[in-house]
């Protein structure tokens, strides 16, 4: 199996469960499994990710924490493991929308020409992060939310309007 299509999520509960979907709706993974301290559908622990790293190439982090998804995100990191970035077939990602690692775009939502979405970010089902607008890092754009044109969003940022 090749090791390039192996993607580990971290975090096993309500939003890695949607990270999986995506995943899977993408079709270009091999494998897709589980990295979580606390639940039963994880094939390890966070601090296993170096030795999974092995068997993986690709890590998501499901983690809805700020502060959480950029401690994880260094770590990752530090095992050698690539942020994957998730958009949903059912998503509209412009062409000339920028996306960094590690985000994700859900079904039906809509990242339009010429935006910007920081490393680490969540733009959730049915949200709009209309033209030339920008997100910081680890920003989360709940269902239904609108980022306005040209609008700037601050890193860490929730929006749930």
């Amino acid at each position: 199996m090749d090791k390039s299509r192996s993607l580990l999520i971290i975090g096993a509960g309500q939003f890695g469960m949607v990270a999986k979907e995506a995943a899977l709706a993408m079709s270009c993974f091999d494998k897709v499994d589980f990295v979580d301290d606390a639940s039963p559908l994880a094939i390890g622990k966070v601090a296993d990710l170096e030795t999974l790293a092995a068997d993986y190439s690709l890590a998501f982090i499901a983690i809805g924490n700020p502060e959480i998804r950029a401690s994880l995100a260094e770590k990752i990191q530090a095992a050698g493991l690539t942020p994957a970035t998730l958009i949903h077939p059912r998503a509209y990602v412009s062409p000339s929308a920028t996306l960094a690692q590690g985000c994700i775009v859900e079904p039906m939502a809509v990242v339009n020409a010429a935006a910007q979405v920081g490393k680490f970010s969540f733009v959730c089902a049915g949200a709009i992060v209309n033209h030339n607008a920008q997100l910081g890092e680890f920003c989360h754009i709940d269902c239904g939310a609108l980022v306005k044109a040209r609008e700037v969003i601050p890193p860490k940022t929730k929006i749930e309007r």
